[in-house]
């Protein structure tokens, strides 16, 4: 993930430029320098780096590929995440469902059976009854044929209710309890694609590659910058001014930077004015250095026209 960086580039030409401001004959007019803040791109996976996409000095847009690392053991996991995700699924829709076809068409052969067996008994039943009024048989065999025709009876109400169960789908807590594994596995597998999408990295702003800091086939770790971007935005000029010029400063006022060899001038806008002091050495503290007293303030040219300046340029900013 892009991390950013604020890089201070400092150089004897600043403390010269600050001393000069404060004798100039120009009021509106200062000694800067650019500064740029830049944009570290990092994967938060570590990896061989088998792709660097881009090269020092070039102009890329918001998007484009910068690097890929090795990411044989990540894809392997993706994959298996996914099978899993399937297996859950298909377990889900299997409860849902409730039994096969051919394992409910052998339940319903088995209550023909039963029905067919309870309908015999029943007969024999009738028959036995008729004999022992007769006297034909004993209490004993007629209470032998009863019982069979209450068994065959309450194995055909038991097979029937048996098909009965087989057309339902599982219970709601098993239900509920695939369900979770189903969502558990989701989760697997979109923790697996988002490592996959980290051993790809592509420019989070449009800008400049300032600098690549590793080569293919050099181990990165996790973290570990691999392009050093400069969009424009991040590009700023910083001038100081002396005490009684910082009360009429605000952000949004309107500047123009000069800059040696420059065609023309570069529109800018104040965004920020420091609140603390600083002074221009060397300095012992009293009432008449106040004078040397001055406030950093910093400013921002468009976006089009911040690619003319460059980071440790000094630069002259006058007042609109």
């Amino acid at each position: 993930m892009p991390r950013i960086f604020r890089v201070r580039l400092f150089s004897c030409v600043v403390a010269a430029t600050l001393l000069a401001a404060c004798s100039r004959e120009d009021s509106n007019s200062y000694q800067g320098y650019v500064e740029g803040e830049f944009v570290y791109v990092a994967s938060s996976q570590s990896g061989k780096l088998v792709d660097l996409s881009v090269t020092r000095g070039q102009t890329i847009t918001t998007g484009t590929p910068l690097f890929a690392l090795e990411s044989v053991d990540e894809t392997a996991a993706l994959d298996q995440a996914k099978r899993q995700l399937v297996a859950t699924q298909s377990q889900l829709e299997d409860i849902l469902t409730g039994k096969r076809a051919p394992e409910v068409a052998s339940v319903r052969a088995q209550l023909a059976l039963a029905r067919a067996n309870a309908r015999k008994a029943a007969l024999q039943l009738r028959r036995d009854e008729a004999q022992f009024d007769a006297g034909g048989i004993s209490k004993g065999q007629l209470d032998d044929s009863r019982a069979n025709a209450d068994a065959t009876a309450a194995q055909a109400r038991d097979l029937s209710e048996q098909v009965d169960i087989a057309r339902l789908p599982g219970r709601p807590q098993q239900i509920a309890a695939q369900r979770a594994q189903v969502a558990a596995a989701q989760a697997v597998v979109a923790q697996a694609q988002w490592k996959l999408d980290q051993k790809r990295v592509a420019a989070p702003a449009d800008g400049l590659v300032y600098d690549t800091l590793y080569r293919r086939g050099e181990w990165v770790q996790a973290g570990s910058p691999i392009v050093q971007m400069l969009p424009p935005g991040n590009i700023k000029v910083r001038f100081f001014v002396p005490e009684s010029a910082v009360g009429a400063l605000s952000a949004g006022r309107a500047v123009s930077i000069h800059c040696d060899g420059c065609a023309a001038d570069v529109a800018a806008r104040i965004t920020y004015v420091s609140n603390q002091a600083e002074y221009t050495p060397p300095v012992i503290y009293s009432n008449e250095s106040r004078a040397k007293l001055v406030f950093m303030i910093e400013a921002h040219a468009n976006a089009s026209d911040a690619s003319k300046l460059h980071p440790g340029q000094p630069v002259a900013v006058r007042l609109q």
